[in-house]
């Protein structure tokens, strides 16, 4: 791995963590493009942390406002709602790890599930814009969504926001709640790494690290402040003809 490789994995990695195009199936499709294969956990924990950054950022406001109101009863039950969307991913992620782990080794499946993503997000298109608020039920729903996206190549965004969609929650909420959704579920999956990482045999320079992760805050940033505009401009499915074209290439050639 050279410096400009470690760049391009953390801005890859910050560009689709938000963007419903799945950070995961994009970085197994980029190593294997740039014909690296990299050691261990540490790069993927700290382009996790990275993307993480760039969520409390955008959504500041949001956190500090729960944070700041825990003891009224309508922010407890939102954290709540949170908690439990939370809770399919960490059994999932838990029971499944060695199935997912051996998919993360294909590029064929990566590629069917980009192209099952993309007819997801094709759907949206036809949802017709709800006033719902999230409720413990929707919670539930959307975090079942969110534990289908631990499969590499399924987008969490795509398939967490176009669930919300389906269930009548507006376009602007249902992306706040799948991104403040994100905060535990990229905080565990990075914990979980670190855990199975052995952080005194690390072969990657400490300057390539810093450069991932600042490429991945960055551009995670920004794709997310995108994102929310093509959300409230209705033109989010259009990553649908993105996912669909990747997934039937990569099949394809690779």
């Amino acid at each position: 791995m050279t410096l400009i490789d470690a760049i391009i994995l953390g801005a890859l990695q910050g560009i689709t963590e938000f963007l419903p195009i799945s950070s995961s199936g994009h970085l197994v499709l980029g190593q294997a493009l740039l014909g690296i294969e990299i050691p261990g956990n540490a790069f993927e924990v700290v382009t996790h942390l990275g993307t993480l950054l760039s969520v409390f950022c955008v959504f500041w406001k949001d956190i500090i406002a729960l944070v700041t109101s825990i003891r009224n009863n309508e922010s407890q039950k939102y954290i709540s709602f949170i908690v439990v969307g939370t809770l399919p991913a960490i059994i999932v992620g838990l029971s499944g790890k060695t199935t997912i782990a051996n998919i993360f080794d294909s590029v064929q499946l990566v590629s069917g599930a980009l192209i099952f993503t993309g007819l997801v997000l094709f759907l949206s298109q036809r949802l017709k814009t709800g006033s719902k608020s999230i409720s413990m039920k929707n919670g539930i729903i959307i975090g079942l969504a969110q534990a289908l996206a631990i499969i590499p190549g399924i987008s969490r965004s795509g398939m967490t926001i176009t669930t919300a969609m389906a269930m009548g929650v507006s376009g602007k909420e249902a992306a706040k709640f799948s991104f403040l959704l994100a905060i535990p579920a990229i905080s565990g999956a990075g914990l979980l790494t670190a855990l199975d990482t052995s952080f005194s045999s690390i072969s990657i320079p400490f300057m390539f690290l810093f450069a991932a992760f600042f490429s991945a805050f960055i551009v995670g940033f920004i794709s997310l402040k995108w994102l929310l505009g093509l959300l409230e401009s209705g033109r989010f499915h259009l990553f649908g003809y993105y996912c669909i074209f990747v997934g039937l290439l990569t099949m394809i050639v690779m």
